[in-house]
């Protein structure tokens, strides 16, 4: 749950505060360097919440940050989107758009995004015969809705600020001190561990 999910989040903030980055550390902890998060990188997402939701750790950090508030709802609807886009069996088409209308559109949707009655409608009818295109303008709208309203508070919150802090300030609470490639890589084990 959500809940879970932000205590365990707390705990690794606070686990990762207490790391002990010396020349012990076992190589098996270390991230690879091909898969810690460059500045730039990190950066990029404050541009665009494509640059953000395109990227595997920024998509990441922008899901935990929406499950903390409890709106996890809108990227679990674009994501799967983007899949159902994907799918090339035409057998499959109606299944799948029947699962995702169900789940995130219909009145009784365990997961209801919000989405106006002429989009919500339109949707609707374009169950009759699904295509992949049929969810488009439902995506397009939740889509504005996250980069009018939670990717712009995704930007001043720790999920992201702790990611592009200068060095030396550390990613949690106590502001640990430790070099900036730590920070990253920290912060790199909590998205990962998120995702």
């Amino acid at each position: 749950s959500a809940k879970d999910m932000k205590h365990r989040l707390g705990f690794l903030l606070q686990k990762s505060d207490s790391c002990d980055y010396s020349s012990s550390q076992s190589k098996k902890e270390k991230i690879p360097a091909s898969q810690r998060l460059s500045q730039e990188e990190v950066r990029k997402w404050a541009d665009s919440l494509e640059n953000l939701i395109h990227h595997e750790r920024g998509l990441a950090a922008f899901r935990a940050f929406l499950k903390s508030e409890y709106s996890e709802e809108n990227i679990e609807f674009w994501v799967s989107c983007e899949d159902y886009k994907k799918t090339k069996s035409p057998a499959k088409l109606s299944p799948k758009a029947r699962k995702i209308y169900d789940e995130f559109i219909s009145v009784q949707a365990t997961k209801e995004v919000n989405l106006d009655s002429c989009t919500r409608e339109k949707t609707s009818h374009n169950m009759l015969e699904p295509t992949l295109s049929c969810f488009d303008e439902a995506q397009r709208k939740i889509f504005t809705l996250m980069e009018k309203d939670s990717y712009r508070r995704f930007l001043k919150s720790p999920y992201y600020l702790d990611l592009v802090s200068p060095p030396g300030a550390g990613c949690g609470p106590e502001n640990c001190k430790r070099n900036h490639t730590h920070t990253l890589d920290c912060n790199s084990n909590i998205i990962s561990q998120c995702a």
